[in-house]
């Protein structure tokens, strides 16, 4: 049952991770801007759920790449003219120095409406979130079981992912997914609590959300340099989800994030990569650990 259960999240992991990339992507853009619109080559999104959903690859990239690969081999294929002799005639008319009529004409493959100029590349990272989704979810079903809680956290961990990945790339955690997630955790364990045989309270779930949200707002009064809002934001839904399981879990969550990124600011300190006051983002330490006190709580439930 477990296995089988196990592998089931895995799926749903690695089904919902290949679509956080491009969201990804489209989120990381400066606090002044909502997302973007285009791919690096200027062509607009399109295609499912209004461009959100869909591979790393630009679809009009890979297109125009396939249409110069197949047009530079039929170029190949076919045989050039055998040369004629030089006639030793006189003519007005300049000759090139390397004999053709033209030469500027040949360069290259610039030709105006090409859909993409560039070798086609992924946009964002394809690997890394897909595989931390995979993990995360099977972690997630091995640890909590067939309780109702359990649909929460495979919803949850998708979004979790996306706002990690955001975090580590433009240090910083969109309004358009903190505060939707935290109403979402609120409603969803509200209806896991209606079910029987799950392991947690729904009040402990808002008080929980409401002291870690307090205590980060806390740490952003006293020194907002150090700590962002989008934090702040961040904490509410993870202290719901951490709240379900009791106030020690609260705690060992809360604990590991900061842990969790003390070790590798520390390190960067080390290897000489950053000083003590250069700034990372701290979200993706905040839902590690978050991850790590939800296993702890579903296996202790």
């Amino acid at each position: 049952m477990y296995v089988m259960l196990t592998g089931v999240a895995a799926l749903w992991g690695a089904a919902t991770g290949l679509l956080v990339p491009r969201a990804a992507y489209r989120f990381s853009v400066e606090p002044e801007d909502a997302w973007r619109d285009t791919c690096p080559a200027g062509h607009p999104f399109s295609g499912v759920a209004r461009g959100w959903l869909g591979s790393t690859r630009c679809a009009a990239c890979a297109a125009g790449a396939a249409a110069r690969s197949t047009a530079q081999t039929k170029t190949a294929a076919v045989p050039a003219p055998p040369a004629e002799p030089a006639e030793s005639v006189e003519s007005d008319e300049p000759v090139e120095p390397d004999g053709s009529a033209d030469a500027g004409t040949r360069e290259g493959d610039g030709r105006e409406g090409d859909a993409c100029a560039e070798p086609v590349a992924r946009y964002a990272p394809a690997v890394l979130a897909p595989v931390a989704t995979t993990l995360g979810c099977a972690a997630l079903a091995a640890a909590t079981g067939p309780r109702p809680e359990l649909a929460v956290w495979l919803l949850l961990a998708p979004v979790a992912v996306l706002l990690a990945t955001i975090d580590r790339r433009v240090h910083r955690l969109p309004d358009r997914l903190t505060l939707p997630l935290a109403g979402a955790a609120v409603v969803l364990l509200g209806g896991a609590a209606l079910l029987p045989e799950h392991a947690g309270s729904w009040l402990s779930a808002l008080l929980g959300g409401l002291a870690l949200g307090g205590f980060y707002f806390l740490l952003f009064l006293i020194n907002p340099n150090g700590m962002g809002f989008g934090d702040v934001k961040l904490a509410l839904s993870l202290g719901v989800a951490l709240g379900w399981y009791g106030w020690a879990v609260v705690f060992a969550g809360g604990f590991a994030g900061f842990v969790l990124g003390a070790v590798y600011g520390l390190g960067l300190v080390i290897l000489r990569r950053a000083g003590r006051r250069t700034g990372i983002p701290f979200g993706p330490f905040m839902i590690a650990g978050a991850l790590l006190g939800i296993l702890f709580g579903g296996l202790a439930a």
